[in-house]
């Protein structure tokens, strides 16, 4: 539970149908294994004490009363386990029969929460035995004491807040007008499903498919245990697919046919941080028609098992990837063709460096350009060797250039500068800042003004990294007339210029991109040592893949400090030192605070993902703001 983590399990226990004893015995065994591997919500199949196949033994008075003992039997069983666990069951309520889920923690009975959507596809199923949940909670005895009863019941965390727990059963998943909505409008952040699915041809991808995209509808996680070996096979056979899903993501997923345990975390904290972030989600737990039932849950130090991605901007998988790269490609470049036709414009000026930035800009505008039916020819890319410029970098540049068609201008600005250092009492041999911004500065004039002589625009090349960390020169590289790759973080970068290597079917071309790739990232403003290039980036404000992965918690789920430490150790295990993370960590905190002036006066340019950082639509942030609350977090961290 540390950082807003909860270990949840589904499970589903080898019964013998009918056998209320020995179930009662599984389940137990079960519950005490899971708890001990650090399982705090614990999810069982719909009617596991029983079974779900007994059919017309459901009626039996016997099976009724033994159910209750059972029951009761596995509640004492809990004495001295916190957290939550949830079990079905078939329960006897003023003369009707209810399927139900009870919710009981520590010994203590919690609540009880009837199935509202009763399948009636034959006299098999369960309308020929169950009455429909009431439309309203009411209180019943269970040994006595009041114990609540129907849909509208949410169990409370007092430890964790935010973890708010709801119930339902089967169907009640997509039924219209079912408790599920109901549920996450009215606080619940985990829903517990408790389910006896067969399984049929194709049923499988369904099932996941369905419960991935309720979760991600409802911002909640979802655990989903359902019926497994030991079901009767008279007519159906019963898998034990069990599944875990966060937020539109299936974190947990069970074999079919193995009756075995499905383990995952859910992140409470970042589930409140996407509902607080969607303003237009109503969280209100005080609706009048529901009942709360609050129980404790210690929190659990164990090791987290679930993954973190070190590349949160990049998918994991190939195809997925592609799919990715493909699509932020067409984005980039749809922005940019609208821009050309809005402004008329005869040419696109591009500085071009040699860099991995320059040469994504320079391939989205030959993209937008093929878009417009227009001559590669109308794109110029300039480039201005300097002081830092190598040869490495420089042909590169003028044969990306070349093998894309477009028309290469090259301005050296060597002598324009050293005029500027002696106008503004500049000594050449200091290498300051205003030796580097000078350069940056004269960059930038020498575009402006070429696209005024081609009736043009400049596009920008900046990424989404260096906007975070400041790391442009304010009115040098800062400006543009359209950025293209202003939402486009640094390690996505590299994945879209590899990406179009693989896929150009032109190996001279794609030779050059992977020589791009192979080039370590530099403003290329200090003069190079023995040919080579002397300043890289990442040794002066840190590996991007850091800050990319400290920027993606940050502003995707504002989670604090010490909470993306926690995640970057685990991430990063094996690559950086604690003491490294952590010293980035800051490094990135002070520089995105001070320097949000220059994002607050950024260019235009296209929004490709969930995290951006434009003034306009996504990063509203005073830029005279106090980083203290942010650094203090993470000073008592050794």
């Amino acid at each position: 539970m540390r950082y807003g983590f909860v270990k949840t399990a589904a499970l589903s226990p080898k019964i013998k149908v009918a056998d209320t004893a020995y179930n009662a015995k599984e389940i137990i065994r079960l519950m005490k294994e899971a708890w001990e591997k650090g399982a705090r919500i614990l999810v069982f199949p719909e009617l596991c004490i029983t079974g779900y196949t007994c059919g017309e033994l459901f009626l039996q008075k016997l099976l009724l009363q033994k159910t209750e003992e059972a029951l009761e039997e596995i509640v004492e069983a809990s004495k001295g386990l916190d957290g939550l666990f949830f079990v079905g069951f078939p329960l006897e309520v003023r003369g009707k029969l209810y399927n139900t889920a009870a919710a009981f923690s520590d010994g203590r009975l919690l609540g009880l929460v009837p199935k509202t959507s009763i399948p009636n596809y034959s006299e098999f199923y369960e309308a020929r035995y169950f009455a429909k949940a009431p439309e309203e909670y009411a209180f019943i005895d269970w040994k006595g004491g009041k114990v609540p009863f129907g849909t509208k019941i949410l169990f409370v965390c007092k430890d964790m807040p935010g973890l708010l727990a709801a119930a339902e059963i089967c169907e009640d998943v997509w039924a219209p007008k079912q408790p599920s909505a109901g549920h996450a409008l009215h606080g619940a952040t985990v829903i517990a499903n408790l389910s006896a699915s067969d399984e049929i041809t194709g049923k499988e991808d369904y099932r996941r498919e369905l419960l991935r995209v309720q979760s991600g509808r409802l911002a909640c996680g979802y655990i989903y245990a359902s019926a497994g070996e030991g079901e009767s096979s008279t007519d159906l056979v019963f898998g034990g697919h069990h599944l875990i899903c966060e937020n539109g993501t299936v974190l947990g997923e069970s074999r079919r046919f193995q009756n075995e345990t499905v383990y995952a975390e859910l992140d409470i904290e970042r589930l409140v941080g996407e509902r607080r972030r969607i303003s237009t989600f109503d969280v209100a737990a005080d609706a009048p028609d529901y009942v709360t039932v609050s129980y404790h849950m210690k929190p659990f130090e164990g090791p987290l098992d679930r993954r973190i991605h070190k590349m949160p901007f990049v998918p994991g998988a190939k195809e997925e990837r592609e799919k990715r790269c493909e699509e932020i490609l067409a984005i980039q470049a749809m922005g940019l063709k609208k821009r050309m036709e809005h402004t008329k414009c005869k040419s696109v000026v591009i500085g071009i460096s040699g860099g991995l930035d320059s040469t994504l800009a320079l391939l989205v505008t030959a993209r937008a350009v093929d878009l417009l039916g227009l001559s590669r020819s109308c794109i110029r890319a300039v480039t201005m060797p300097c002081f830092g410029t190598t040869d490495r970098t420089y042909q590169n540049a003028c044969e990306l250039t070349r093998k894309l068609g477009a028309v290469l201008q090259e301005v050296d600005i060597k002598e324009a500068v050293t005029v500027h250092f002696q106008n503004i009492g500049q000594d050449p041999d200091v290498h300051d800042v205003t030796y580097e911004n000078s350069q940056a500065r004269e960059r930038t004039q020498v575009l402006m003004d070429v696209a005024n002589q081609t009736g043009g625009m400049v596009v920008g090349t900046g990424d989404m990294s260096e906007l975070a960390l400041g790391w442009a020169t304010y009115n040098g590289d800062h400006m543009s007339m359209y950025g293209v790759n202003a939402s486009v973080p640094k390690t996505l970068v590299r994945h879209l210029v590899r990406y179009y290597a693989d896929t150009c079917k032109d190996e001279e071309l794609s030779a050059v991109l992977l020589d791009i790739l192979d080039t370590p990232v530099s403003p290329e403003l200090l003069p190079p040592k023995d040919g080579v290039i002397a300043q890289k980036t990442e040794d002066l404000v840190g590996p991007y893949e850091l800050h990319d992965f400290y920027l993606y918690y940050m502003l995707r789920f504002c989670f604090a400090p010490d909470k993306i430490y926690y995640l970057a150790k685990q991430a990063f295990a094996g690559e950086y030192s604690e003491e490294v993370i952590l010293k980035w960590l800051k490094t990135f905190y002070r520089r995105f605070f001070s320097q949000q002036f220059k994002r607050s006066c950024l260019p235009d340019g296209p929004k490709v993902g969930s995290v951006a950082v434009s003034p306009r639509g996504d990063l509203r942030m005073p830029s005279d703001a106090s980083a203290a609350l942010w650094l203090n977090c993470l000073e008592n961290i050794v």
